[in-house]
């Protein structure tokens, strides 16, 4: 889920847009402030200071709302809330917002990925609205993977704006209540606000920093195997106080064979400590799945007792059955809310 730039490099604010404060992170209405009696479950969770988890679901390739519904039903109870992709690695799915409804008739809540790839700034814009009219109450903002490495090579990529100018677009939207163009919104969207962080390289607190300063409220990150590494880089986000603006969540996930750990290993930014490495390597492909997912809820269990983390974030996308057994083994127990 690493985020990456636009087709140009650019990372600062949108055209004629000013950079907005930094939220905090469950204020979620206009004006960047909600009621308590207004907030979601993943949002009151956050505004608690509890322990937050949420899950990921990919969309089908089809026209089929059925699998989100079931993949959804499983999690229900046991996190707060669910990411819909947005045609995820650059390949056709069902939309994002199309996953988000079915999510929410599941009775699970929903976060819909909004990528800058495939939308120039009118569609990204109506996009955001047509969310919040249909009660999506949470979007995560990302730049996304170039089309060349999905199953359309050959597509446009738009990237009129990268994330965290579309964050900023999104803030004005919802808190001055006008699009980017100055037409005035009657009435502005509501969501809770958030994006997607790769904590690692010299430059991952500011890059962090830049997108709380546009707006975001809640960011997810990239997968943390290397507990002390992660630590590190979570202490210089407690020494500028970002943690207090924005809620952290670390992304987490089990490998369940050879060949998702070496393609995870493959990824910028996934750092696997060579001990974790030779565990999985030496199980053989009879045990490693069992392995993979002890070896999630482990980190699990010792992210949750870092300060200043909000929750974890668990990517399992096609082993969505495994992960109530992981968070359980982690010691995280169901939660109350149905």
């Amino acid at each position: 889920m690493a985020d990456k730039p636009g087709a140009d490099g650019r990372d600062g604010p949108a055209p004629g847009q000013a950079a907005a404060p930094g939220q905090a992170a469950a204020a979620g209405g206009q004006g960047g402030s909600s009621s308590p009696q207004s907030l979601t479950g993943f949002q009151r969770r956050l505004a608690a200071g509890q322990f937050a988890v949420t899950a990921e679901i990919g969309p089908p390739r089809g026209a089929d709302l059925a699998p989100v519904r079931r993949h959804a039903a499983t999690l229900r109870g046991w996190v707060d809330a669910v990411n819909i992709t947005d045609n995820q690695s650059a390949a056709v799915r069902l939309s994002a917002l199309a996953g988000s409804i079915a999510a929410l008739q599941a009775g699970v809540e929903p976060i819909m990925q909004l990528t800058c790839r495939d939308r120039n700034r009118i569609a990204l814009q109506s996009e955001l609205l047509s969310a919040a009219a249909l009660g999506v109450p949470n979007v995560l903002v990302m730049t996304g993977d170039h089309p060349r490495h999905g199953d359309h090579a050959a597509a446009t990529p738009v990237f009129d704006l990268n994330s965290t100018q579309l964050l900023q677009v999104a803030t004005r939207m919802r808190d001055q209540g006008t699009l980017m163009s100055g037409g005035e919104l009657k009435p502005p969207p509501r969501w809770l606000l958030g994006a997607v962080e790769n904590p690692s390289g010299p430059a991952a607190v500011q890059r962090l920093q830049a997108k709380v300063e546009a707006g975001a409220q809640f960011v997810q990150t990239q997968f943390v195997f290397d507990v002390p590494a992660f630590e590190s880089w979570l202490g210089r986000v407690r020494d500028l106080g970002l943690h207090e603006q924005c809620a952290i969540l670390a992304g987490v996930g089990p490998v369940r064979s050879l060949r998702g750990l070496h393609h995870l290993s493959a990824v910028p930014g996934v750092h696997i400590p060579d001990r974790v490495r030779r565990q999985l390597e030496q199980a053989g492909p009879e045990r490693i799945r069992e392995l993979g997912e002890r070896l999630c809820a482990d980190t699990i269990a010792a992210l949750a007792q870092l300060p200043g983390l909000a929750g974890v974030h668990v990517m399992a996308i096609g082993a969505h059955a495994s992960i109530p057994a992981i968070l359980q083994r982690a010691g995280l127990p169901r939660r109350e809310h149905p």
